[in-house]
C-alpha cells in the first residue's frame, strides 16, 4: 500500500482494528493483569475511587505504551535509533519492576506509594508518582512488543523510517495509537467494573491477588529474560497471522474508501 493512501482518520481506524489482531491480543492478559491487580490491592477502597482510577491508571498506561511505539516507528529519528539500541535493557529493567509489582500484588512485599491514590486520604504528589508507575508499564511492555505489520502499518512505519517523511510518519503512527487505545481503554473501564464485583467476594479476594501476582511474576520473568520479545517476533512474523493482518486491513480501506465515497 502507498503511504500517500493512508490518511489520519485511515489510521485511527487501522490502529482500533488492530485490537482484534493476535499479535495485540497477546498483551491484553499483560495488561489485565496489571490493571486487576492495582484493583485487587485496595482494600477498603470506595469503589466509585477505584474505578475512576483503574480508567486513568489505563491512560496512563497507554500514554507510556503509545509514547515508545511512536518514537520506535521513527526510527529514522535520533531519538527513535537510540531507543531502538537500549530495547533489551528497557525490558529487563520492565521484567524487575513488574515482578517487584507482582510480589505487592500478592502481599509478599508492600508498596505503600503504589495505593496512595486509591484512599479517602490520598496524597496528590503520591498519586501522580503511581500513574508515573503505570505509565512506565506502558513503556516496559511496549519495548518488549512488536505488532503485526499489515498493509496499513506498514506503510506508515516505511514513511517514518525516511528523514522526509519522519514528520507526517510520527503524525500517522499517532492516529494509529490513538485507534489502537480505545478498545485498551474501554477494557480498563470493564476491569473498573468487575473490581466491585472482586470487593463483594470477600474472602476469595485473597486468590485473586495471589493469581494476579502469579501472572505478573509470569510476565516478568518472560521479559527479564527476553523470552517474551523473541516470542512476540516470532508471533508477528508468523505467515498465517501475517496474513489475517492483511486481510483485515484490505477490508478496512475497502470500508474507509466506500465512507469517502459516501461523503464525496
Amino acid at each position: 500500500m502507498n503511504a500517500a493512501d493512508v490518511s489520519f482518520g485511515l489510521a485511527v481506524l487501522a490502529g482500533a482494528a488492530s485490537f482484534l489482531s493476535p499479535c495485540v491480543l497477546a498483551l491484553v492478559p499483560a495488561y489485565i493483569g496489571y490493571l486487576g491487580g492495582r484493583a485487587v490491592t485496595t482494600g477498603g477502597v470506595q469503589f466509585q475511587v477505584g474505578r475512576a482510577n483503574t480508567f486513568l491508571h489505563g491512560v496512563a498506561f497507554v500514554l507510556g505504551f503509545s509514547a515508545v511505539f511512536i518514537t520506535l516507528g521513527a526510527a529514522a529519528s535520533a531519538i527513535g535509533a537510540l531507543l531502538f539500541d537500549m530495547r533489551d535493557v528497557i525490558t529487563r529493567i520492565g521484567g524487575i519492576v513488574i515482578i517487584v509489582f507482582g510480589l505487592h500484588t500478592m502481599g509478599v512485599i508492600t508498596l505503600k506509594w503504589l495505593d496512595y491514590d486509591t484512599r479517602k486520604q490520598f496524597n496528590a504528589r503520591q498519586s501522580g508518582l503511581s500513574y508515573g508507575s503505570s505509565a512506565l508499564m506502558g513503556v516496559f511492555f511496549s519495548a518488549g512488543w512488536a505488532p503485526c505489520v499489515g498493509p496499513v502499518l506498514g506503510a506508515v512505519l516505511t514513511l517514518a523510517l525516511t528523514q522526509a517523511g519522519v514528520g507526517q510518519g510520527v503524525v500517522l503512527l499517532s492516529g494509529y495509537s490513538l485507534g489502537l487505545a480505545i478498545p485498551f481503554l474501554v477494557a480498563a473501564v470493564a476491569i473498573g467494573q468487575v473490581s466491585l464485583l472482586i470487593q463483594r467476594l470477600g474472602k476469595w479476594m485473597r486468590y485473586f491477588q495471589i493469581a494476579n501476582g502469579v501472572l505478573l511474576i509470569v510476565i516478568g520473568l518472560l521479559l527479564f529474560s527476553g523470552a517474551m520479545s523473541v516470542f512476540n517476533i516470532q508471533f508477528a512474523s508468523n505467515e498465517s497471522l501475517l496474513v489475517l493482518q492483511e486481510s483485515i486491513d484490505t477490508n478496512l480501506v475497502a470500508f474507509w474508501n466506500s465512507l469517502k465515497g459516501r461523503a464525496g
